[in-house]
């Protein structure tokens, strides 16, 4: 049987790849320091899984948590663009330092794969539509840049170590477990929230701006297949739905299924964000074997129907 670690485990998409990999029978192994990962992401299953509490800065505590270990995850990061233009070291420290321990901790436990989680934001705000692996990476945001020095730390254990990495670009992933709290917390979450709390959701800039919400069993099919392809040498990925729809198709899709009538407000558009984002997912397609299987309306509606069990 197979044991996975997961960093950043108890995080959105990390609880959500955990129940993944129960459910293919791996054994799992969670690195989590809980200060934005919730323990109740794990309540439910904490007597399948082996939990260490530690910090991926702390050399230590990665060292002991791959231990034995096959294939990692690495999700753990600090997320967010204006987070990091607000604390870019920490950013640095959390998801570059962080990352270097990952994978020298992998490389000296003769780890057999490492999927780490990239981000769409590497492209900065790029011209061309939908954006593909061959175009430069031109980051805005010190978050953008954390995760394309990831990815090229990935390309580079392989070559110079043989360590076998795989760096996936998400695109806005959504969908249960995610955070509507936080005041780094991703749209959609604030927007329902918002509304569930019949108050008008905020919108930076005019709402136009377009992006491949992509919901979250596409992403855990994309970390599935990235760790099991026969193998990997460093590439990095888009991992996407197949189109884009505006943040006002957004807003206008979670009122009619909650049924609300608010007006949302309009604020000015925040540093750092840019204005359209969609990915070619070809080469995904090409390299693991990826499509995307649920569609946003499809997604969005799964999402719906978390929300209004759990935030009530």
């Amino acid at each position: 049987m197979t044991l996975a670690l997961v960093t950043g485990g108890a995080g959105f998409i990390g609880s959500n790849m955990i129940r993944f990999l129960l459910e293919k029978g791996q054994q799992v192994r969670v690195l989590d320091n809980f200060e934005t990962g919730k323990r109740e992401n794990l309540a439910e299953i904490a007597d399948q899984i082996e939990v260490v509490e530690g910090d991926i800065r702390d050399q230590e505590a990665v060292k002991r948590s791959v231990d034995s270990v096959e294939v990692v995850y690495h999700l753990a990061a600090l997320g967010s663009v204006p987070r990091s233009i607000k604390e870019p070291r920490t950013t640095h420290d959390v998801n570059v330092t962080g990352m270097l321990n990952v994978l020298e901790s992998c490389r000296a436990a003769q780890v057999k794969r490492l999927v780490f989680a990239s981000s769409s934001s590497i492209y900065g705000d790029s011209d061309v539509l939908p954006q593909h692996e061959g175009l430069l990476i031109a980051p805005i945001s010190p978050y953008g840049a954390s995760k394309a020095i990831g990815e090229i730390y990935n390309k580079a254990y392989y070559a110079t170590y043989g360590l076998q990495t795989i760096s996936l670009r998400y695109y806005n992933v959504f969908g249960p477990r995610q955070d509507p709290t936080s005041q780094y917390a991703a749209a959609i979450p604030l927007f329902v929230s918002a509304l569930m709390r019949n108050t008008p959701p905020t919108i930076f800039d005019d709402g136009e701006q377009t992006r491949g919400f992509t919901f979250i069993e596409n992403v855990m099919n994309a970390n599935w297949k990235a760790a099991n392809a026969p193998e990997t040498h460093g590439e990095a990925i888009n991992i996407s739905t197949a189109s884009a729809v505006s943040v006002n198709t957004v807003v206008n899709t979670i009122k009619e299924l909650l049924g609300k009538d608010i007006a949302p407000n309009y604020a000015p558009p925040r540093e750092g964000d840019i204005k359209h984002s969609l990915a070619d997912v070809s080469l995904a397609k090409k390299v693991i074997g990826y499509e995307p299987t649920v569609t946003f309306d499809q997604g969005i509606r799964r999402a719906i129907d978390w929300y209004k069990e759990n935030l009530g």
